[in-house]
């Protein structure tokens, strides 16, 4: 469970958020919507540790019945998929996504076995050494979504993880999002800048910026 506790967030020109609490329960999506600097990614920054030092924040964050707000990026156990994919153009698709496994999963042999498995479950089965250059915007979109979830979040945030996608890959891949974090009882934020991305189910409105699905 993902909650956001008493949250002001501030600069010197504006406050964005005051006392916002919000709590996301395993496998929901929770929608964010609203303009160009309403705070919605500046939001997310402060969730993985990342924000902007020209801002200020008090509140809460925790995780799991863990504080995290005050841990460094790599403690918070928070996955972040943004609209663009940011593969390592460097590593093969295999590479990048061993490069996310967890430490746990030792040996080399156990290693490739989960990134050749998870391959094979989102139908790239024998793509483990192609370019990430010579990918479809589609199967970009699959990889950076197994990267993501194979270093085993505990927590998701889509920043606009759809809208440079046309509009069949975009219903496609918006499909296999939700299913896997569904699957895998994720509570997410997602923000968007269109209403055909938020979760056909709507179970209340938080306030006129946020919609819970």
């Amino acid at each position: 469970m993902l909650n956001i506790t008493n949250l002001t967030l501030s600069n010197t020109e504006k406050t964005l958020f005051s006392a916002l609490s919000l709590t996301v329960d395993p496998g929901e999506v929770v929608t964010l919507t609203g303009v160009s600097g309403s705070g919605k990614s500046t939001l997310l920054n402060w969730m993985i540790g990342d924000l902007d030092p020209s801002f200020t924040a008090s509140g809460e964050l925790w995780l799991n019945a863990v504080r995290c707000d005050s841990l460094p990026i790599e403690a918070r156990h928070i996955g972040l998929l943004f609209q663009d994919d940011l593969l390592f153009p460097h590593l093969s698709v295999g590479q990048n996504l061993a490069f996310a496994l967890p430490a746990r999963i030792r040996g080399a042999k156990a290693r490739q076995q989960r990134v050749a498995q998870t391959l094979s479950d989102m139908g790239l089965a024998g793509f483990h050494d192609r370019d990430p250059a010579t990918l479809s915007g589609g199967q970009r979109a699959r990889v950076s979504l197994m990267r993501t979830l194979l270093a085993e979040p505990q927590a998701l945030l889509l920043d606009e993880p759809f809208s440079k996608l046309d509009a069949v890959l975009r219903t496609q891949f918006r499909a296999l999002v939700f299913e896997q974090i569904a699957l895998l009882r994720i509570p997410t934020l997602l923000v968007t800048h269109d209403p055909a991305d938020v979760p056909p189910r709507r179970c209340s409105a938080l306030s006129n910026a946020w919609q819970r699905a």
